[in-house]
């Protein structure tokens, strides 16, 4: 299961719930106050390094790869706890947001593209 597998009414949901819940939270928690950003950055950071190697001899749905999205999905949840539409929602975003493709391809040019079908599979699997 990849964003390319799935229909585009459900892609289409999966943005309008990353859309909803995001600016609720945002709402809740005086645009995520909360959070300490700079060490949510590290941690990606840090996740992204672990990743990229793996990449290169994992499938997105080895159990390997998919405890790492568990992290990935535990960093997420620092801000807040997205559904499994808006955490599909979010490899959505990562793919059309310039910014943010260009970030996550910064640590391997196809790091977007394992996300886009990592995530998914973390997501029907655990959400």
């Amino acid at each position: 299961m990849t964003t390319q597998t799935l229909t585009p009414e459900y892609l289409q949901e999966c943005r309008a719930a990353l859309s909803t819940e995001q600016a609720q939270s945002l709402a809740e928690t005086t645009n995520w106050a909360h959070v300490d950003k700079a060490q949510v950055h590290l941690d990606w950071d840090a996740l992204y390094k672990e990743l990229t190697p793996l990449m290169q001899r994992l499938s997105p749905s080895s159990s390997e790869i998919q405890a790492v999205m568990a992290r990935h999905y535990a960093v997420v949840s620092r801000f807040y706890a997205p559904s499994k539409q808006a955490y599909i929602g979010m490899s959505l975003f990562y793919q059309e947001n310039q910014a943010m493709k260009d970030f996550h391809n910064g640590y391997t040019p196809n790091m977007v593209e394992f996300l886009a079908e990592a995530m998914p599979v973390y997501a029907h699997s655990h959400l």
